[in-house]
């Protein structure tokens, strides 16, 4: 089993956040996305994931050793690939042809999930759907009387199904997937200039290939600050209350209402934080209300109100209550 995670994308909507950290390595209750991402992924199979490749930019060493040690901590192989064009969903997946053989998971870094149920590798093929109330903003699949997949619908204006697409997708026959892909390339194949996935899953399909759905209870949006946010409340929500909170913590005179991720050598001090907080390493915070955000590492915060915000790393803050979205290095002070 091989992994597939293109992740070269810019991350503009999550800005000024991705101004220094590419999105996927935004750090979510003290893990980065795509950690969150391979790591879940690994519990839902039952075989060993030999390979995962990272379809990246130009991220530059310490990323790309970062990602590498990522796929070492679930027992595989990394490997770095480029993607140096935006040129489609397809494209970025051709970007890593070498490691397109065998069974493959492709997952798009910003989607993460909860579920409690294995996926059958014994299909030929697998879409990740989940069913959402409104599917008018999503990319939705037709399904048969047999749960098999007949149709992709792309933001349907009349309901055909509310089976919108996650953005994992399992091959059975990873070989298959790169001619595919290829004829697409070779033949131009383009829609709105870019080489697009749902036009091989449709190629695929017209010979012979099965794909089902496989539910997934939970899906976890990274697009963009309020969802994220979103995201770390409900990671937060499945861990053991405490679990996540660093046997180091300097509380002076303060109250945590968990469910909270708290690093290492972080100190709070006459402060009510919580519930729904993750505050990376090094970070102190004094005076303080903080719930329902993410705080992350070697940050001051003083004499502040914050909800549902998110703040950088390298953030010194003192102010009166604001929704934050800050990015790293940032000093805003009274």
């Amino acid at each position: 089993m091989k992994i597939i995670i293109p992740m070269a994308g810019m991350g503009k909507r999550m800005r000024p956040h991705t101004l220094t950290v590419p999105k996927p390595l935004i750090n979510i209750a003290g893990k980065p996305i795509v950690q969150r991402l391979v790591e879940g992924l690994k519990t839902l199979v039952n075989e060993k994931i030999e390979e995962i490749a990272f379809v990246i930019g130009d991220f530059g060493k310490e990323v790309e050793e970062q990602l590498l040690e990522i796929a070492k901590g679930v027992g595989s192989k990394g490997k770095i690939y480029y993607q140096n064009q935006a040129l489609g969903t397809a494209h970025a997946i051709y970007c890593a042809n070498e490691s397109i053989s065998g069974k493959v998971i492709v997952a798009f870094a910003d989607t993460l999930f909860h579920t409690t149920h294995k996926m059958d590798t014994s299909k030929d093929g697998i879409i990740w759907v989940h069913n959402v109330e409104d599917p008018s903003a999503f990319g939705v699949v037709k399904t048969n009387e047999v749960g098999e997949v007949v149709n992709f619908v792309e933001k349907p204006k009349t309901p055909v199904s509310n089976q919108a697409i996650v953005g994992v997708y399992y091959f059975k026959n990873g070989e298959l997937l790169s001619s595919e892909i290829k004829k697409l390339i070779d033949n131009k194949i383009v829609v709105n200039g870019e080489y697009q996935l749902t036009d091989v899953l449709e190629n695929m399909m017209k010979n012979g290939y099965h794909f089902s759905v496989y539910n997934v209870e939970e899906w976890l949006d990274c697009g963009n600050k309020d969802a994220t946010v979103h995201t770390n409340e409900r990671i937060l929500d499945f861990a053991p209350n405490g679990s996540l909170i660093s046997s180091d913590l300097e509380q002076e005179n303060s109250i945590i209402i968990q469910p909270c991720y708290i690093g290492k050598n972080v100190s709070i001090k006459g402060s009510i934080v919580g519930p729904h907080v993750s505050i990376g390493e090094g970070t102190s915070i004094c005076n303080s209300i903080v719930s329902n955000s993410i705080i992350q590492s070697n940050c001051k915060i003083s004499n502040a109100n914050i909800d549902n915000s998110m703040v950088g790393n390298y953030v010194e803050y003192s102010e009166r209550y604001k929704e934050l979205n800050i990015g790293d290095f940032t000093v805003i002070t009274q």
